[in-house]
């Protein structure tokens, strides 16, 4: 291939290398040069142009493109026509993508002129979904390299791979204080991940954690014509003498591998029975948050059989996003520090409600509101009670004189509730493990719900939201986990943190309450009246 400058009359034939713009002239990259475009380029004043010129032996980029795609092309792939030296491909069927790395290696070294680009092995794709690309960075290649990256290829160097098993069978094991919504909230994530395969799950038990009772449900869901079972243990894998993988040998299974270098989805169990892969699914594949159970389900779903090797090769790339429900590790001086809560009192606010008067100086029974709210926090089991003032900070300050509590002014108050939220989280102390965030015009709240959301806090059973709950309302005040203090400091205008409650669900713990203490704030006069009234 000859490449370099030439005069318009000589380029004749060639492939401009530059797109080349001089007055009103235009000519594009990748032009191939006749007499047109020759008497352009003269009438444009210009006396030289950078061309490129095949050879006998070599073949233009798109050639050459297309040829290895065709020839890497397998089961479930389609190739788009060459374009610019570019073979696109993509999936002809939604599956797994199957790539044979050593191949691919293999043509990447042919020469530098040849490239080519996939998708990491084993990603779940859709119909229509761009997999891979074989680019020539050349205007063209001598035949030769183009014969020797073709010869490397196959049609198992890139293949879609359809999804096979349609009939999932699932068995969660129960024990005391594993409510049934979170049963519940499970089987929704499991049928929500296997969807995009076309599968579904035909049938559920719930037996109680134990090897025999384990046994006879997955030996009934497979007579039911599950090809798949997973099991959701109530309490994780910690041995494959533990309740699932017995459970499994009992009906004459094996296990193939317990544990997997991907975090999170380190205590995976594979196993099978009759023929059909059962999996013994670790506590974070309860979390729709991708984890290594996302990696082993679709390959399974796919027919692909995962063993022990393909297992432990998983380690690099295995590190994924943090869950934020996975107990994090604590040093031992700090295990018993986990309920190490701040109260965060909101005094800050306007009243804007009440006409005038500031609601959180109105008195109840002879107290003002703040203060009752403030004492309350105080009888409670947090470690601190931090007021954030601001509209009448003075007065509201005076109101609280003698109670222990810190003050924090927060000088956007009349931005919204989100920048008192802000000034509170910022005030929390740095041992603290959480906050509870309360509002001060609501006076029935007491101590006694306060430590009961303190009790309702446990990081190291994921439960790191608490929110009391009556008749599927959800009232305040609300624990938070120091987990989410970032997330809280980007709040902003008069709008508090519900939508943090929704978005991580499977953290909150739901504290049930009798009456309106956790619903009746005072905003308004009636309201105030109704309160001296009841």
């Amino acid at each position: 291939m000859k490449f370099g400058p030439a005069s318009p009359a000589d380029a004749i034939g060639g492939v401009t290398v530059h797109t080349l713009r001089q007055g009103s002239l235009v000519l594009k990259k990748g032009t191939m040069v006749g007499p047109a475009e020759v008497e352009a380029l003269k009438k444009a004043g210009v006396m030289e142009v950078v061309v490129v010129r095949l050879e006998a032996g070599d073949v233009s980029e798109d050639e050459a493109a297309a040829s290895i795609a065709q020839a890497v092309a397998g089961e479930g792939v389609n190739v788009e026509r060459a374009f610019t030296g570019r073979a696109n491909l993509f999936a002809a069927q939604a599956g797994v993508l199957v790539v044979d790395r050593t191949a691919v290696d293999r043509i990447n070294g042919v020469d530098e002129a040849i490239t080519f680009a996939t998708l990491a092995a084993f990603k779940p794709v859709v119909e229509g979904e761009m997999i891979a690309t074989v680019k020539l960075i050349p205007f063209g290649v001598e035949a030769k390299l183009r014969d020797a990256a073709v010869d490397l290829a196959g049609k198992d160097t890139l293949r879609v791979a359809s999804y096979v098993i349609k009939k999932v069978g699932v068995v969660s094991t129960l024990l005391p204080g594993l409510a049934p919504k979170v049963i519940d909230k499970t089987l929704r994530v499991t049928a929500e991940r296997l969807a995009p395969a076309g599968a579904s799950i035909i049938a559920e038990r719930r037996v109680p954690h134990d090897e025999v009772a384990l046994a006879s449900s997955i030996k009934e869901l497979l007579g039911l014509g599950a090809e798949l079972v997973i099991v959701f243990g109530a309490s994780a894998i910690a041995d494959r003498r533990d309740v699932i993988p017995a459970a499994i040998t009992e009906i004459g299974g094996r296990i193939e591998h317990f544990g997997m270098p991907v975090d999170p989805g380190n205590l995976l169990l594979i196993g099978s029975a009759g023929g059909v892969p059962v999996l013994g699914a670790p506590g974070c594949a309860r979390s729709p948050v991708e984890n290594g159970f996302d990696w082993v389900l679709m390959r399974l779903l796919a027919g692909l059989k995962v063993t022990r090797a393909e297992l432990t090769r998983m380690g690099v790339g295995g590190l994924l996003m943090e869950i934020v429900t996975r107990p994090q590790p604590r040093t031992v001086a700090d295990l018993e520090a986990n309920r190490d809560v701040a109260a965060i009192l909101l005094a800050a606010g306007r009243s804007t409600r009440m006409g005038g008067p500031n609601k959180l100086l109105a008195e109840l029974d002879g107290k003002k509101l703040v203060r009752i709210v403030a004492e309350q926090a105080l009888a409670s089991k947090a470690s601190d009670v931090i007021v954030v003032t601001g509209h009448q900070a003075d007065l509201v300050e005076q109101a609280l004189a003698g109670l222990n509590v810190k003050f924090v002014r927060n000088p956007d108050f009349a931005g919204g509730l989100a920048s008192s939220v802000k000034a509170g989280i910022a005030a929390v102390s740095d041992k603290a493990d959480g906050a509870i965030v309360c509002l001060g015009d609501m006076p029935l709240i007491d101590a006694k719900l306060i430590d009961r959301l303190i009790e309702a806090f446990a990081p190291d059973r994921g439960q790191l939201i608490a929110v009391p709950v009556s008749d599927g309302r959800r009232g305040n005040p609300v624990l938070w986990s120091r987990r989410f203090f970032k997330e809280l400091m980007t709040l902003d205008g008069d709008v508090g943190a519900r939508h943090l409650i929704t978005k991580h669900a499977e953290a909150v713990a739901e504290v049930p309450v009798d009456g309106e203490s956790a619903f009746l704030d005072i905003d308004t006069p009636q309201a105030l009246e109704a309160a001296r009234r009841g």
